[in-house]
């Protein structure tokens, strides 16, 4: 891979752990992308939004982690729909493998490395 792309991972703050995960593996490989976090515990305020904005249009694609917690993560939900808004690649990976819960209008897949590379070099 000739350059790095930069990836915002969208996930429920339920999920954090597999957030972490998920950075850990791109840190410990030769990982081709950089991870931006806006994960927050407090209210989704207006400037909360407009800093994701910001990053939402900086990354080169839109990374969510689904599980049966992002159907009532608000946060995780606006970011998607600023994803969509802003016209950016979006792609879904399953955070578990017992849960293959759907989002509409998110294309979603297995996680594993191949998959995860292979969308990333797509972008």
């Amino acid at each position: 891979m000739a350059d790095r792309k930069v990836i915002f991972v969208a996930f429920a703050i339920e999920d954090e752990r597999m957030r972490d995960f998920l950075k850990g593996q791109s840190l410990n490989t030769k990982s081709p992308f950089e991870y931006v976090d806006m994960s927050v515990k407090e209210a989704y305020d207006t400037e909360w939004k407009k800093r994701v904005r910001t990053r939402i249009l900086r990354s080169d694609g839109i990374l969510a982690l689904v599980s049966k917690n992002s159907l009532t993560s608000s946060g995780q939900k606006w970011e998607i729909q600023c994803a969509k808004e802003e016209g950016k690649k979006l792609r879904g990976i399953w955070a578990y493998t017992d849960d293959r819960t759907n989002i509409v209008g998110v294309n979603t897949m297995v996680w594993s490395w191949d998959n995860i590379s292979t969308w990333i070099d797509s972008l």
